[in-house]
């Protein structure tokens, strides 16, 4: 390993250098451990899994940097790193059938009313745009976010966003944020 400093590493690294490069990503690796440890996990195999991911996308990270732009590189690594691991494990809840999202059936307990899921469905109803879309389409119609995201012609990661921002939404329109 070389002691060069992190621009003349770039430097390198953008004109082909694979030592360079190798460095830099050894340099940067906790990057990807600390944000996997700020990501839940019920498994070792699952934190596996999303480190795995996030070492890809730390690589792919370094491949794209473009110095010249004046950007730090943990800033652009850190929202590459962290899509690429949510991207995972938004992934890895389809391979269970979706109806209904949990947070939703998380804050009705058995002596629900009708008046819940009415308020609920008037809620989802109150959605505009790609955000009742992708609801519909995801949790109504049960299809897969990157089915959706090819009818739409949009990225699937933007389908994830919505269907977040989707959620957050009807949390708050319920009186359900924090519960």
């Amino acid at each position: 390993m070389r002691s060069s400093s992190e621009g003349e590493l770039w430097e390198l690294c953008t004109s082909g250098d694979v030592e360079a490069r190798e460095e830099l990503i050894i340099s940067y690796r906790p990057l990807v451990f600390w944000i996997a440890s700020k990501i839940f996990v019920n498994t070792p195999e699952q934190k596996q899994d999303i480190v795995q991911e996030g070492m890809l996308a730390l690589i792919k990270s370094v491949d794209a940097f473009d110095p010249s732009r004046g950007l730090k590189f943990s800033t652009f690594a850190y929202h590459k790193i962290h899509g690429a691991m949510i991207n995972l494990m938004e992934r890895s809840e389809l391979k269970a059938p979706i109806a209904v999202p949990d947070e939703w059936l998380d804050v009705y307990d058995t002596d629900d009313t009708d008046d819940d899921w009415l308020n609920a469905s008037e809620a989802v109803s109150r959605l505009e745009g790609k955000e009742a879309e992708v609801v519909n389409a995801i949790f109504f119609e049960g299809k897969k976010p990157k089915d959706v995201a090819a009818e739409k012609s949009i990225d699937v990661s933007s389908v994830y966003r919505l269907r977040r921002s989707a959620i957050s939404r009807l949390r708050t329109w319920l009186g359900l944020e924090g519960a």
